[in-house]
């Protein structure tokens, strides 16, 4: 499990990880760059009451999503299907968020990962600079529990172990994701996944929006591969390397210079 070993390492194994367009960042907010061409998503499934398989995958645990979740909006090029969302976390009180704002950690981050259609899997889609869109939220702490992440976090609980899985029944991705008109604000940047092989095809949305913990819920019971406890799964923030990072503005509205920035954003240097 190489992505078990210290990341400065990945590299040696999988080139891309060395690559310029690395991600997680650190996002300076003095720094980005506001575009109005940058629209509100559409959420599609996301209220369909589903069954997900939860998977300890021996790095993080992975929570399986059906092709009937789906997004599109924000600027990215077609519609694109959801393949499953999972945690970072720190561990015994620390931070675990994988990017950070101005410098600051924060205490868990959820990651919901689609591929872009037609492409059928993960492996298809890499080879597209946007054929992956990522949709990341940052959790804070708050005194009182969350009052839907219980069946998540007991589902861990039931994966502890490597390779070990589970099932969440009538499970609602909107019981822990805003609904996106609530989501307008957001930082959008090129970058990667943050796991070997780092592939760099990752459509970045980050939203301004953030969720909420307790303290109790945060503390995890899975275990890496190793028999470890699965603890600070967090890639280092990576160098910029002259990405720039855009903001929405909540008042966008659709226009034709969102092809026009896209084309430019992802044009392959």
């Amino acid at each position: 499990c190489l992505c078990c070993l210290d990341p400065i390492r990945w590299a040696a194994q999988f080139p891309s990880c060395g690559g310029l367009r690395q991600s997680p960042i650190n996002i300076v907010t003095s720094k980005v760059h506001v575009n109005s061409a940058l629209p509100p998503f559409e959420f599609i499934g996301h209220t369909n009451t589903i069954n997900i398989t939860v998977k300890n995958k021996g790095h993080s645990a992975h929570f399986t999503l059906p092709q009937s979740v789906r997004l599109t909006g924000g600027a990215l090029p077609g519609q694109y299907r959801a393949a499953q969302f999972h945690f970072h976390w720190g561990g015994d009180g620390r931070p675990g968020s994988e990017h950070t704002i101005d410098g600051e950690r924060f205490p868990m981050e959820l990651h919901i990962v689609h591929i872009k259609e037609p492409y059928g899997c993960l492996a298809e889609a890499e080879h597209d600079m946007a054929g992956i869109a990522l949709l990341a939220f940052l959790f804070e702490e708050a005194s009182d529990d969350h009052p839907y992440l219980d069946a998540v976090i007991a589902a861990l609980g039931r994966v502890q172990n490597n390779g070990s899985s589970t099932v969440i029944p009538n499970f609602r991705l909107s019981d822990i994701v805003p609904s996106a008109k609530d989501l307008h604000r957001y930082y959008r940047y090129v970058g990667s996944m943050t796991t070997p092989g780092c592939e760099q095809a990752v459509a970045w949305t980050l939203f301004h929006r953030t969720l909420s913990i307790s303290s109790r819920q945060v503390t995890q019971q899975c275990r890496f591969w190793t028999g470890k406890p699965m603890t600070d799964i967090f890639r280092p923030t990576q160098p910029l390397d002259g990405r720039v990072v855009y903001q929405s503005k909540a008042s966008a509205t659709l226009t034709s210079t969102i092809h026009l920035w896209f084309g430019c954003v992802f044009t392959v240097r």
